[in-house]
């Protein structure tokens, strides 16, 4: 018998790189099928594929290598130090008594999700530029506040991410590039501002948090040394946590080194256990310290002529976007916010939620929160999956990445750096985009967050990035 008639002959085993139906058929009749996970290079979209064909060329390609290397030796070389606390007015540059910080890429109020409505109007109570709701929603919509994202201010907000005049910050300096990064305190229970709840009790609770605790840990830094945030992120990890949805050992870290600095503050004893109680009400305390954190190692790798490094992920509920460093400044690229996909609290129906919202992405941008789950296992009570799918999440992130930050390392993977610099270019050749694990807040304002789960950026937003990286340079 020929060569051609034993393989005729022989049982017909199928490698399908095609569409499902196309193994579903041959199912059908009986023989065995294996389904490769591919999709052709930029969706096979001819605009992206000419993109990608275009940064392909040698020349390019070689400046394009060394402008990557140059930017991830900025994020993982960094080092972020919580210096200090004070008031938005006071830190953030180009911060107004009516300006209104919010998550994500630019939105006018009336496009806004109601999760950052009711931050919004919230927020004009807060701050006394509104008597009620009411008038809140009159005011945002009158043209006398100004909005911007917190990202062109140098800040990041978790959720909804509005931020005000008076809020406390975080602020953050890198030690080893010289620029600062900010973020505004935890409010820790469900039933929050930054989750679109504005209620009397949603103020009073920002209203403490100005008048007690932003003072006291203003004035605990101004005692004690700044904190190598890095060197905790580090640990933190090695202790179960993924430092962007869990954060049970960082918060016992951060308030640990804390805590001598806040004892040594001139408040009565009222007060400081009123903080400590506080901060023992939620282990999200820290979780806006590292969201802090990686913007300042991001920020001082942006606007590096060449890289197609992402350096900011962001979601306003309505829109995602992406920032890369080889374009700069305050360019983004959008695409429709998704949907979360996780467990819901009781009572509360998909249907529910609101669409993906918050900066708190920066975390996965910088190579933690859903690129290191593997790191917290016991994320998935949170977010829903298994943890063999958490492991997993982490080595698909290194295939669209460019190193890993061997200085934030991951036990179970041996001690495997974080994957760190996600690439434009490795998600439109992989198909593999990147993964985010978050909070889901109602969609109507007032409520505030109903579960948790994992979604991820639409691929849009790289498309566009990758054809507008080749218009540059080409």
């Amino acid at each position: 018998m020929s060569g051609i008639e034993e393989l005729f002959a022989a049982d017909l085993e199928v490698v399908n790189v095609g569409l499902q139906m196309f193994a579903d058929d041959i199912t059908a009749q009986g023989a065995a099928v294996t389904t490769l996970d591919w999709t052709p290079p930029g969706g096979g979209k001819a605009d992206v594929v000419a993109a990608l064909n275009a940064l392909e060329d040698q020349e390019l390609a070689a400046k394009i290598e060394a402008a990557n290397a140059e930017a991830v030796e900025r994020i993982t070389s960094s080092q972020p130090m919580l210096a200090g606390f004070g008031k938005a007015l006071d830190v953030v540059p180009g911060m107004t008594p009516t300006t209104i910080l919010h998550a994500g890429p630019p939105i006018e109020f009336e496009r806004m999700s109601g999760p950052m409505k009711g931050a919004v109007t919230g927020a004009l109570v807060f701050e006394g530029l509104a008597a009620d709701l009411e008038e809140a929603a009159k005011v945002a919509a009158s043209g006398q506040i100004t909005f911007a994202p917190c990202h062109e201010y140098g800040c990041v907000g978790s959720m909804a991410g509005v931020t005000s005049a008076s809020m406390y910050m975080h602020v953050v300096e890198n030690a080893t590039y010289g620029n600062k990064a900010f973020t505004n305190l935890s409010e820790q229970l469900s039933k929050v501002l930054r989750m679109g709840a504005n209620d009397e009790s949603v103020i009073d609770r920002l209203v403490w948090m100005r008048d007690v605790l932003g003072p006291i840990l203003k004035e605990a830094l101004e005692i004690g040394d700044p904190i190598d945030l890095r060197l905790m992120l580090s640990q933190a990890l090695h202790m179960g946590d993924e430092c962007h949805n869990r954060n049970v050992a960082g918060t016992t870290l951060l308030i640990q080194a804390l805590a001598p600095m806040i004892l040594q503050t001139s408040f009565t004893t009222q007060q400081k256990k009123e903080v400590f109680d506080f901060v023992a009400s939620s282990d999200y305390f820290s979780g806006p310290t590292w969201m802090a954190m990686a913007k300042a190692a991001l920020d001082a790798a942006h606007g590096i002529e060449y890289s197609t490094i992402v350096t900011t992920m962001a979601r306003n509920g309505v829109e995602f976007g992406i920032r890369v460093s080889g374009i700069g400044g305050n360019t983004w690229f959008t695409g429709p916010a998704q949907p979360v996909i996780g467990p819901m609290f009781a009572g509360y129906k998909p249907e529910d939620s609101g669409l993906d919202i918050g900066d708190s992405a920066i975390t996965e941008t910088y190579g933690i929160g859903g690129f290191a789950m593997s790191a917290a296992p016991a994320i998935v009570a949170l977010v829903g999956g298994t943890v063999d799918e958490a492991v997993e999440f982490t080595r698909r992130m290194g295939e669209i990445t460019t190193t890993e930050n061997k200085n934030v390392t991951i036990p179970l993977l041996d001690f495997q750096g974080v994957p760190t610099g996600i690439d434009v270019r490795s998600v439109e050749l992989t198909g593999i985009l990147p993964v985010i694990n978050t909070a889901i807040a109602h969609k109507e304002p007032g409520i505030g967050m109903i579960g948790a789960g994992i979604t991820n950026p639409p691929v849009d937003c790289f498309d566009k990035a990758v054809v507008a990286l080749a218009d540059r340079y080409r």
